[in-house]
């Protein structure tokens, strides 16, 4: 559970780092930085929800251990994804980002002014946080059953009325101030 966490909030932090470093064609135009905040959008959502995740396995029963250790594999998978769409497309990773820069949109027109696009080390790291979330899961699916049970503290609690006296009538309490009688003796 603790392994997940800390690679949920890795994840994150990969995110907020630049990914990319894009040269462009026009002449005295500064280096363009690009974060994975534009390069990988979706890594934020994804570490959120295992972070989520992370938080429910620690009172969740035995059945819902083996959902939730399904679901780390596939978002651990998804991780790996976005990772992995920057490799293969790192103009296209950064296309927002010259977009802005430049004004020129559209996937061929960047790619034309594009003269590189150098990946940092934050994609792959990346790529091993997605590859470890993805085996975290499949520990929890492995392993659910030999997990110690939640307590008490989160277990359905049935209600039931105690036998006590019965309790006075609002509206008959009232009639018997009127004729003088105090109601709570």
């Amino acid at each position: 559970m603790l392994g997940s966490l800390v690679l949920a909030g890795l994840t994150l932090i990969a995110w907020t780092q630049q990914w990319l470093t894009v040269t462009l064609t026009e002449p005295g135009v500064e280096p363009l930085p690009v974060d994975g905040t534009v390069a990988a959008p979706a890594l934020a959502a994804l570490a959120l929800a295992a972070l989520a995740l992370a938080a429910a396995l620690a009172i969740a029963g035995t059945a819902f251990r083996y959902i939730l250790g399904a679901l780390q594999v596939l978002l651990g998978g998804s991780i790996v994804l976005s990772a992995i769409l920057v490799f293969t497309d790192p103009v296209g990773a950064a296309e927002p980002a010259v977009t802005d820069a430049t004004g020129i949109a559209g996937a061929e027109s960047v790619a034309a002014i594009v003269e590189t696009a150098v990946l940092t080390a934050c994609p792959v790291l990346t790529l091993v946080f997605g590859v470890l979330t993805a085996l975290a899961g499949v520990g929890i699916v492995a392993t659910a059953r030999r997990w110690p049970r939640s307590s008490k503290k989160y277990s359905a609690v049935r209600v039931e009325p105690v036998a006590t006296a019965e309790m006075p009538d609002a509206v008959d309490s009232w009639d018997e101030l009127t004729r003088g009688d105090d109601p709570t003796n």
